[in-house]
């Protein structure tokens, strides 16, 4: 009834909403120039594309450059949480060969490592809250199910307001409590929506697992979004090094800038949350990974034969001089607003992909091979046809749609999956905010639409 509704106003106002549009688009439109005249930070980007330096945080470290007699010179790129650097941490649980996101969430969100006592409390913590209040899945999920599970995560997580009996008290120990419930529920709200979208909009079986007990979150989201519940060990460990490397990037990331302002309003849990979800959804931060896959795919259509270096670089240079793929210019995957030489992400991720494929067999071995020779032959295009020296590398959107897709992981859930990781460093940083800032984030915008006077109605013109 209500897509009827919709459908017939706008055919019966569909006119008048493009004259509003473009009489919007019109006053909204001015000179370019203006920006360099009043040394406007566009982007909140410095002229030298660094980041301009809004805050303090203790959180997360990004380093991909020295500066030597005032020139920024180009490293390997590192990524550091509360500290430790993620090869390391990573390294260390994939040791003792088990999965190690509760333990990086623990770490972003305290400040330190667990303890063995901790950790093992902290993952019954989180079993507690894994499940879904009484009524939730269907009321909040499968009453009003969405095509994009985006939306429908954010939706739930500012209806969680609704059944939590203190939301609006922002002392730190109940904005722990609540970070730590949306920690454990989100991979549920997700695996859920998904469900319920296959149900009602294709028309498939609706499968709705419980979450179990003593599965961590990367075991518990494959076995609620497959049918069979099953899956490997191996499957298990490369989902979860994912959730680890996507958990936190430094304060200035879209999303999580947005938990800053949004919570420097003084607003509830939910409310700051569900915002840097919708800050997440957009292509240009949470789903480049699709932009990749979507580029692979392409690619191996035009290219006769994937081994041949010389079709692979020229098919890069069309893609580079918008003839080819999607005219947008731009390699997905490489390139990174920080990292120069390297992306330690990508690095750890490509690792555990080629595991994955080599588990595979011979078919995904080859594919991962042509992501390989890709990555390697992207610069080289980009110095070609740019006429620059640039330096570049794969970023962790390059091989995590890789990943996802050997783990059959469908492409609908690649954004919400950065969303169950992030949340971690969103709590931090929450708490954070609320520990060390009294001020509400307010920057500057500078007025130059000039002005006009009023005219009575009697006298306007169309």
């Amino acid at each position: 009834m209500y897509r009827h509704d919709y459908d017939s106003t706008l055919e019966k106002y569909g006119g008048f909403i493009q004259e509003m549009a473009e009489t919007a688009v019109a006053k909204d439109t001015f000179d370019p120039d203006l920006y360099a005249k009043y040394n406007v930070k566009r982007g909140l980007r410095n002229s030298d594309n660094t980041g301009v330096l809004v805050g303090l945080t203790s959180i997360g470290d990004v380093r991909a450059y020295i500066i030597e007699e005032n020139e920024k010179v180009p490293i390997d790129g590192k990524l550091l949480y509360r500290g430790i650097s993620v090869e390391d941490l990573a390294n260390g649980f994939e040791r003792d060969n088990r999965c190690g996101f509760e333990e990086t969430a623990y770490l972003l969100i305290t400040g330190k490592l667990p303890t063995a006592r901790q950790l093992k409390d902290f993952k019954a913590l989180l079993d507690e809250y894994r499940r879904l209040p009484e009524g939730f899945a269907e009321d909040m999920i499968m009453k009003a199910p969405s095509k994009d599970i985006m939306n429908k995560l954010a939706r739930c997580i500012l209806a969680s307001y609704s059944y939590d009996p203190n939301p609006d008290d922002i002392s730190y120990k109940n904005v722990m409590r609540q970070c730590i419930r949306l920690l454990a529920q989100m991979p549920t709200m997700a695996a859920y929506a998904y469900q319920t979208r296959c149900h009602y909009y294709y028309d498939e079986s609706l499968y709705i697992h419980n979450p179990q007990k003593g599965l961590s979150t990367s075991e518990n989201f494959l076995q609620m979004i497959r049918p069979d519940s099953k899956f490997t060990q191996l499957e298990a460990e490369s989902l979860d090094l994912a959730l680890v490397l996507h958990a936190e990037h430094g304060g200035g990331n879209n999303s999580t800038f947005t938990v800053h302002v949004v919570t420097s309003t003084g607003t509830d849990t939910y409310s700051a949350m569900a915002a840097a979800t919708g800050a997440l959804k957009g292509p240009k931060h949470g789903g480049a990974n699709h932009c990749v896959m979507e580029m692979i795919k392409d690619m191996k259509n035009h290219i006769t034969d994937t081994k041949d270096k010389g079709q692979i670089k020229d098919y890069l240079i069309k893609i580079l001089d918008k003839q080819a793929y999607d005219k947008s210019g731009l390699i997905y995957g490489i390139g990174h607003a920080v990292y120069t030489k390297s992306d330690p992400r990508a690095k750890l991720l490509k690792r555990k992909a080629e595991e994955l494929a080599n588990a595979m067999g011979q078919e995904w071995v080859d594919e991962f091979e042509f992501y390989n020779t890709v990555e390697e032959l992207a610069p080289i295009a980009f110095e070609e046809y740019k006429k620059s020296s640039k330096v570049m590398c794969a970023n962790v959107d390059f091989y995590s749609g890789l990943v996802y897709t050997m783990l059959n992981i469908p492409k609908e859930l690649y954004t919400p999956i950065f969303a169950i990781s992030r949340i971690a460093g969103w709590s931090a940083h929450r708490l954070e905010e609320l520990a060390v800032s009294n001020r509400i984030i307010r920057p500057a915008y500078k007025n130059v639409g000039g002005k006009q006077g009023y005219i009575e109605l009697s006298e306007r013109s169309e």
